[in-house]
């Protein structure tokens, strides 16, 4: 969406109408995506169940057994989906640079009895690493149990600008704007040993 612009003084035009607010400023709170993860601490290692829901209009749903160490340096994660019928040995992931992650992964799918790896580099940035910011915000509300809420926002901040003897107005701004979403809710419940 191009930012609207207004521009006052110049070259005797009208200013342009800013847009709405609801065009420049809009905040969606119903998540896409809502996960139930029971985790189980056993002898060293974390055992999950997870239940993953996801895209309103299908109705999609997934379950996953996650098997990871409980160690602060925890270097990899398993995982199951029988659903899917694959199973995943992923890496933690790698800081490469300050904003950079790398991970690592094979897996094998029993539907297609194909093996494979992957990779994949990401940061909280997301997009074009400016115009985004994507985190994890987590709750303990009480012991055992948490909340953890996945959010994202893009956003273009306010520009003023102007000119003279160019044609273009003295004076000229551009709105920012700012989208921002819960795209994903999890609640967590963890029993200890």
């Amino acid at each position: 969406m191009a930012s609207p612009s207004s521009g006052i003084g110049g070259n005797g035009d009208e200013p342009n109408e800013p847009a709405s607010i609801d065009e420049l400023f809009n905040i969606n709170f119903v998540p896409s995506e809502l996960f139930f993860k029971f985790r189980k601490e056993i002898e060293g290692l974390r055992v999950g169940v997870n239940f993953e829901f996801f895209n309103y209009q299908s109705n999609e749903y997934e379950a996953k057994l996650v098997l990871k160490p409980l160690a602060p340096d925890r270097r990899w994660k398993f995982s199951y989906r029988p659903i899917r019928g694959d199973v995943q040995l992923l890496s933690k992931k790698i800081p490469i640079t300050k904003f950079l992650n790398l991970q690592v992964g094979i897996g094998h799918s029993f539907q297609m009895n194909a093996t494979g790896w992957k990779w994949k580099l990401s940061t909280s940035f997301g997009g074009d690493g400016v115009s985004q910011i994507r985190n994890k915000t987590s709750i303990g509300l009480f012991p055992g149990f948490d909340l953890r809420i996945g959010w994202r926002a893009e956003y273009v901040l306010p520009e003023i600008h102007g000119a003279v003897g160019t044609g273009e107005p003295v004076f000229n701004m551009t709105y920012g704007r700012l989208h921002a979403s819960i795209d994903r809710v999890e609640t967590i419940l963890t029993h200890a040993s």
